[in-house]
């Protein structure tokens, strides 16, 4: 969740990092969204790798059956939604996603068209990134086929979240020592209540303190190998 009373998304850099792709550098916080050892391969990894392909391997959100619910916390340069989007597409049976994101912080359209670059050698992609941002915020749109988006213009923090509603959540916020009150126990209990039976929360953090609010809010937790630079990340599950 990137919150505009912490910094101006006006300084906003755009770096590249290890693999290739793109992340923004907040000089205000010494803070990037994604890991300098990658920004797509830790996004494929963490949020697609060890949340998203489970679950769709599982069964869930195909044509069968209801779709796939996920919250994204922290939409950020839409990295996540976008390759979510694409691993849907490419899954053996397809998947059905309503993917609601929690963002405060819209990014200025110079740092988009900067970002789309990324997507350059992927015309299609790259109009669903431009799509992505231009869509408007807090109204469900069709984002690609059976793939729906909100962009909720919110915090986490007082986001009214319908209860037992989420399969997958997404925490991809600023690191905790930046933004200590989205990672508290509170968090973790509001989000308990969203998140559905059965439901997987992941993210790139392997903190103590992190999984010991997890754990206190009701979230079984384990730690699995981390992307590229990073020993452990952290996926939960509600009972």
């Amino acid at each position: 969740m990137r919150d505009d009373r912490y910094f101006d998304a006006s300084k906003l850099e755009v770096r590249t990092t290890a693999d290739g792709s793109s992340t923004l550098y907040v000089p205000e916080l010494d803070e990037q969204y994604h890991s300098y050892n990658g920004a797509w391969q830790e996004s494929e990894h963490v949020f697609v790798g060890a949340g998203l392909l489970p679950l769709l391997a599982a069964g869930r959100g195909y044509y069968d059956g209801p779709p796939l619910q996920v919250l994204e916390v922290g939409l950020g340069t839409g990295l996540n939604a976008l390759l979510s989007l694409r691993a849907a597409v490419a899954a053996e049976r397809g998947g059905i996603i309503c993917y609601d994101a929690l963002e405060t912080l819209p990014l200025p359209a110079t740092i988009v068209e900067a970002l789309a670059q990324d997507w350059a050698d992927d015309p299609d992609m790259l109009d669903t990134f431009r799509k992505l941002h231009a869509l408007p915020w807090d109204v469900v749109q069709e984002l690609g086929v059976e793939f729906s988006l909100l962009k909720r213009l919110e915090s986490a923090q007082t986001a009214k979240l319908a209860a037992a509603h989420y399969d997958l959540i997404y925490f991809d916020a600023f690191a905790p020592e930046k933004q200590p009150k989205l990672w508290s126990e509170n968090m973790f209990e509001r989000l308990y209540a969203a998140a559905a039976p059965g439901a997987v929360l992941v993210s790139y953090s392997a903190q103590g303190q992190f999984r010991r609010n997890l754990r206190a809010a009701g979230w079984l937790t384990e730690s699995l190998p981390g992307p590229l630079g990073k020993r452990e990340m952290t996926r939960a599950r509600k009972p």
